[in-house]
Protein backbone atom coordinates (compact mmCIF):
# COMPACT_ATOMS: atom_id res chain seq x y z
CA UNK A 1 0.00 0.00 0.00
CA UNK A 2 2.61 2.26 0.51
CA UNK A 3 4.57 2.87 -2.52
CA UNK A 4 7.84 5.18 -1.71
CA UNK A 5 8.77 7.07 -5.29
CA UNK A 6 12.79 8.76 -4.80
CA UNK A 7 12.34 12.27 -6.28
CA UNK A 8 14.72 12.45 -9.05
CA UNK A 9 17.97 14.10 -8.27
CA UNK A 10 19.78 16.52 -10.76
CA UNK A 11 21.79 13.95 -12.00
CA UNK A 12 19.46 11.46 -12.74
CA UNK A 13 17.44 13.95 -15.13
CA UNK A 14 20.20 14.21 -17.48
CA UNK A 15 21.03 16.96 -20.62
CA UNK A 16 16.89 17.31 -20.93
CA UNK A 17 15.85 17.77 -17.92
CA UNK A 18 18.74 20.45 -16.59
CA UNK A 19 16.73 23.25 -17.54
CA UNK A 20 14.40 22.72 -14.37
CA UNK A 21 11.51 24.75 -13.19
CA UNK A 22 10.85 28.80 -14.12
CA UNK A 23 10.55 30.34 -10.96
CA UNK A 24 10.11 33.99 -9.07
CA UNK A 25 13.36 34.98 -6.87
CA UNK A 26 12.52 36.21 -3.58
CA UNK A 27 13.14 39.95 -4.43
CA UNK A 28 10.69 39.59 -7.65
CA UNK A 29 8.31 37.63 -5.78
CA UNK A 30 8.47 40.11 -3.15
CA UNK A 31 7.78 42.94 -5.58
CA UNK A 32 4.83 41.51 -6.74
CA UNK A 33 3.33 40.46 -2.97
CA UNK A 34 3.20 44.18 -2.25
CA UNK A 35 1.77 45.22 -5.02
CA UNK A 36 -0.56 42.00 -4.86
CA UNK A 37 -1.32 43.60 -1.26
CA UNK A 38 -1.84 47.03 -1.59
CA UNK A 39 -4.76 46.07 -4.26
CA UNK A 40 -6.16 43.88 -1.85
CA UNK A 41 -5.77 46.67 0.65
CA UNK A 42 -7.37 48.48 -1.92
CA UNK A 43 -10.63 46.33 -2.32
CA UNK A 44 -9.95 45.70 -5.91
CA UNK A 45 -8.14 42.03 -5.77
CA UNK A 46 -9.77 39.00 -4.08
CA UNK A 47 -7.31 36.05 -5.17
CA UNK A 48 -4.14 35.21 -6.73
CA UNK A 49 -2.52 31.93 -8.16
CA UNK A 50 1.00 30.85 -9.23
CA UNK A 51 2.09 28.68 -11.89
CA UNK A 52 5.62 27.34 -12.39
CA UNK A 53 6.27 25.56 -15.48
CA UNK A 54 9.32 24.83 -17.24
CA UNK A 55 9.26 27.84 -19.27
CA UNK A 56 7.45 30.05 -18.11
CA UNK A 57 6.24 31.39 -13.99
CA UNK A 58 3.14 33.38 -14.05
CA UNK A 59 1.75 34.77 -11.31
CA UNK A 60 -2.25 35.62 -11.95
CA UNK A 61 -4.57 37.99 -10.00
CA UNK A 62 -7.82 37.48 -9.85
CA UNK A 63 -10.85 40.27 -8.60
CA UNK A 64 -12.70 37.13 -8.02
CA UNK A 65 -11.60 33.59 -7.57
CA UNK A 66 -14.25 32.18 -10.10
CA UNK A 67 -13.57 34.42 -13.16
CA UNK A 68 -10.59 34.86 -15.44
CA UNK A 69 -7.61 36.80 -14.25
CA UNK A 70 -7.40 40.32 -14.47
CA UNK A 71 -3.76 40.31 -15.04
CA UNK A 72 -1.09 37.62 -15.79
CA UNK A 73 2.69 38.43 -14.85
CA UNK A 74 5.16 36.46 -16.85
CA UNK A 75 8.43 35.43 -16.30
CA UNK A 76 9.72 33.75 -19.59
CA UNK A 77 13.52 33.86 -19.51
CA UNK A 78 13.89 32.29 -23.00
CA UNK A 79 12.71 35.47 -24.62
CA UNK A 80 15.15 37.07 -21.70
CA UNK A 81 17.36 38.45 -25.20
CA UNK A 82 15.09 39.24 -27.55
CA UNK A 83 11.55 40.89 -26.48
CA UNK A 84 12.48 40.76 -22.33
CA UNK A 85 11.78 38.16 -19.82
CA UNK A 86 8.62 39.96 -18.01
CA UNK A 87 5.16 40.78 -19.66
CA UNK A 88 1.86 41.63 -18.27
CA UNK A 89 -1.13 40.05 -19.79
CA UNK A 90 -4.88 41.73 -19.36
CA UNK A 91 -7.86 39.72 -18.72
CA UNK A 92 -8.64 39.25 -22.65
CA UNK A 93 -5.52 37.74 -23.20
CA UNK A 94 -3.24 40.49 -24.93
CA UNK A 95 0.23 41.49 -23.76
CA UNK A 96 -0.12 45.17 -22.60
CA UNK A 97 3.70 45.53 -21.26
CA UNK A 98 6.85 43.48 -22.07
CA UNK A 99 10.33 44.66 -21.35
CA UNK A 100 13.42 43.08 -19.61
CA UNK A 101 12.82 44.65 -15.66
CA UNK A 102 9.90 43.73 -13.65
CA UNK A 103 9.33 47.69 -12.38
CA UNK A 104 8.46 48.86 -15.55
CA UNK A 105 6.04 46.46 -16.21
CA UNK A 106 4.04 46.66 -13.23
CA UNK A 107 4.02 50.69 -13.74
CA UNK A 108 0.73 50.38 -15.35
CA UNK A 109 -1.06 48.14 -12.38
CA UNK A 110 0.46 50.61 -9.81
CA UNK A 111 -1.07 53.70 -11.49
CA UNK A 112 -4.45 51.97 -11.91
CA UNK A 113 -4.12 51.31 -7.76
CA UNK A 114 -3.62 55.03 -7.32
CA UNK A 115 -6.81 55.91 -9.62
CA UNK A 116 -8.53 53.38 -7.07
CA UNK A 117 -7.12 54.94 -4.05
CA UNK A 118 -7.44 58.49 -5.01
CA UNK A 119 -11.58 58.06 -6.03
Amino acid sequence: MSNVTPFPSQAARGAAGSAGQTGFDRLELQRIMDLYGRMVAAGHWRDYAIDMGREAAIFSAFRRSAERPEFRIEKRPSLRHRQGMWALIGEAGHVLKRGAELQGILAPVERRLLKIVGD
